[in-house]
């Protein structure tokens, strides 16, 4: 496929929780939009946002359309992997969610080990100038069940191959994947030893060095060294750039307990 550059960005922006102290959502709220609209993405993958915290994002990123829905059966609870795609370049040809777990197509299933419902959000999007379509996944793993983890890599890898093959289209796969380089779920994505998968980790097929820190976690106040669990993974598209976004807000605070992984494609 040729066509014009795509940046995708994805960002865990940290559920609101009071434990958070004086970094509760409310604080942090207009830092994260901020981010958000300075790196100008393309396409957006959130992770863990609330309710009202998706409902604040949207409100903020008009330029946006917006997909997903909660991991709980019911749409107002618990939290959301959503995909935002800008109206003006992109038209929305399909999307949908589905749960992680041995029934992926049961609202609020949750699978293995996992501690809670854990779900992937993905689209099909056209490109209103070049008429080139991609899909997008967007997901969040387990943070405490092993095998979910395991389990869940695969089946996202097995989905996304499947939403590639069936219109011959690059995929892009982002998120929250609760583990590094070198990790079981990891290699089951990005074909490491003893796996086969038709996806590449963006970051090592970047023909120029990663920009940013090799750290995607962050306590808040400093970054956690040698703690990138934050990936994005890609077929049928080439990769022109990389980076780790290192935004402070306020006096040097981290908008979030993650920092955005903002990648750049030509499809």
């Amino acid at each position: 496929m040729n066509g014009d550059a795509v940046r995708v960005l994805t960002y865990n922006v940290r559920r609101d929780t009071a434990s958070d102290g004086e970094f509760d959502w409310a604080a942090r709220r207009d830092a994260v939009a901020g981010t958000l609209r300075f790196h100008r993405p393309d396409l957006v993958g959130l992770q863990e946002p609330l309710s009202h915290q998706y409902a604040d994002l949207r409100e903020s990123l008009p330029d946006f359309e917006w997909v997903g829905q909660s991991r709980e059966a019911g749409d107002a609870n618990g939290e959301f992997c959503p995909i935002g795609y800008r109206r003006e370049r992109f038209e929305l040809l399909d999307a949908d969610t589905f749960w992680l777990s041995d029934a992926p197509d049961e609202p609020g299933s949750v699978g293995w080990d996992a501690t809670y419902p854990r779900i992937a959000t993905w689209t099909r999007l056209r490109d209103r100038e070049s008429g080139d379509s991609l899909v997008y996944l967007n997901t969040h793993l387990d943070h405490e069940g092993p095998a979910s983890r395991v389990e869940a890599a695969a089946l996202v890898r097995d989905r996304a191959d499947e939403l590639r093959a069936a219109a011959d289209e690059a995929v892009v796969v982002g998120g929250d994947f609760n583990c590094e380089r070198g990790d079981d779920p990891y290699e089951t994505l990005a074909g490491g030893t003893d796996h086969e998968s038709p996806l590449t980790d963006a970051r090592e097929a970047s023909p120029v060095p990663p920009h940013g820190p090799s750290t995607s976690r962050t306590d808040f106040e400093s970054l956690h060294e040698d703690w990138q669990i934050d990936h994005v993974f890609v077929a049928d598209c080439a990769v022109t750039g990389y980076g780790v976004a290192a935004d402070v807000a306020g006096d040097g605070w981290y908008p979030s307990d993650h920092l955005p992984v903002v990648v750049d494609l030509e499809l």
